[in-house]
């Protein structure tokens, strides 16, 4: 009788939110998923985050950190409303995100993700004359404030403290925050849903997540080839957690040792 009465008073999800929590994506719906929010941060830095730091002079990586914020909070909310449609609670259970089988215990997904983060760390710092090569041969068009091929391009022409503070505000967000929705929302709710794809599904994500990244569209290369190992194990091992290692557990140990030595005057 109870589980009549709840299944009665419980409003059945929308069909818009059936097709997206469904086991499947078709391939226009992934494209869309994965491609759309990368344009809005592009839009969001033009409109709203670029007039703000010129406004305060603040460096351009504000009107970037800006940008994400907008546009990925509410990524993670829209998650989360996902969670609240299918349990009537916000979460992010309830088949909203996948691969937290949690198949290795804490002390072995510790190493394995600490492998993958130096991974990543070594392989995108060596890679990073290959942006250099393909902003210089393909993408010097790019007009974006600060696009360049240095990691560094749009921190230039700022004093010392006008920096320090900015990445002090901003590199709590932009070093673990972001790239964690960002892990959530392409690993484990978007990769998940392309069966279909089968072993072509880890590439297939690492591609469209790394031209997600418009801003900075001639890092692609680089980005697919740092990415994917990690990529790959998550889809095959269903364990999100070494992804997280290793790009939001990368992106901290950078903005960490970054700051720190630009900080002691080391850069």
């Amino acid at each position: 009788m109870n589980d009549t009465l709840n299944s009665a008073t419980t409003p059945r999800p929308s069909r818009f939110v059936e097709k997206l929590l469904a086991d499947r994506h078709s391939i226009p719906l992934s494209i869309a998923l994965h491609l759309v929010p990368g344009a809005l941060i592009v839009a969001v830095y033009a409109f709203i985050g670029a007039p703000i730091s010129r406004a305060v002079g603040a460096p351009i990586f504000a009107a970037w950190a800006i940008a994400l914020m907008i546009v990925l909070f509410p990524l993670l909310f829209g998650l989360l409303w996902l969670g609240k449609q299918k349990t009537g609670k916000y979460t992010l259970r309830g088949g909203v995100l996948h691969y937290r089988d949690k198949p290795f215990s804490r002390g072995k997904i510790t190493l394995i993700g600490i492998g993958f983060l130096l991974y990543m760390f070594i392989v995108s710092l060596s890679l990073a004359p290959l942006d250099t090569w393909t902003y210089d041969t393909f993408f010097t068009w790019v007009t974006f404030e600060g696009s360049g091929a240095s990691g560094t391009t749009y921190l230039d022409a700022y004093s010392k403290d006008t920096i320090i503070t900015t990445m002090l505000i901003f590199g709590a967000f932009t070093g673990f925050i972001l790239p964690l929705i960002e892990e959530y929302y392409f690993r484990g709710f978007l990769l998940p849903r392309l069966p279909q794809l089968g072993r072509w599904a880890p590439l297939f994500n690492t591609v469209l997540f790394s031209i997600y990244h418009f801003w900075a569209i001639w890092t692609v290369p680089s980005k697919i080839i740092f990415l994917l190992p990690g990529v790959w194990f998550v889809w095959g091992k269903h364990d999100i957690r070494a992804s997280i290692w290793m790009h939001p557990g990368s992106a901290a140990l950078a903005t960490v040792l970054g700051t720190t030595a630009y900080m002691l005057g080391l850069m």
